[in-house]
């Protein structure tokens, strides 16, 4: 008996796997990938312009420095030299009550950009992105209140 169910045992699963392989090859063929992204062209030209973007913000030097006073996130933009990065624009993006907020920063002196901040409590990843002459610093921030 245990000799009839080993010799059994092989061509189930030789006829498993040709199942298995016969049912792979028509969805590859038939269906259309779930990941694939009918935009992908686009969007690599796109990451190769922001790779020039963030080069072109690290050979300028640029720094961004933090602060968080009375609810306004102020941001200061600076290039290798100290000196104010005027004339950027830059936005922050937040996760907030399950949505992504992206607030515009207003440059209020040379080179201090702030804004004001929605009710916040715990930790918040925070992205500022700042846009100048075609340079671009992207920096990432744990804000904690």
């Amino acid at each position: 008996m245990a000799k009839l169910n080993s010799a059994l045992l092989v061509p189930l699963l030789l006829c498993s796997f040709l199942v298995f392989s016969s049912w792979a090859a028509y969805q590859a063929a038939t269906r259309v990938s779930e990941i694939s992204d009918r935009d992908y062209y686009s969007k690599g030209l796109k990451y190769n312009s922001t790779i020039l973007e963030k080069q072109a913000a690290a050979v300028l030097g640029w720094e961004l420095h933090s602060k968080l006073i009375d609810g306004k996130l102020i941001q200061h933009l600076t290039n290798q030299k100290g000196e104010p990065v005027s004339g950027a624009t830059g936005l922050l993006k937040l996760q907030y009550r399950e949505t992504e907020l992206i607030l515009p920063l207003e440059e209020t002196e040379p080179g201090v950009y702030r804004t004001p901040l929605p009710q916040l409590t715990g930790e918040h990843l925070i992205r500022a992105e700042f846009e100048h002459d075609g340079a671009r610093i992207l920096r990432r921030l744990l804000l904690t209140i």
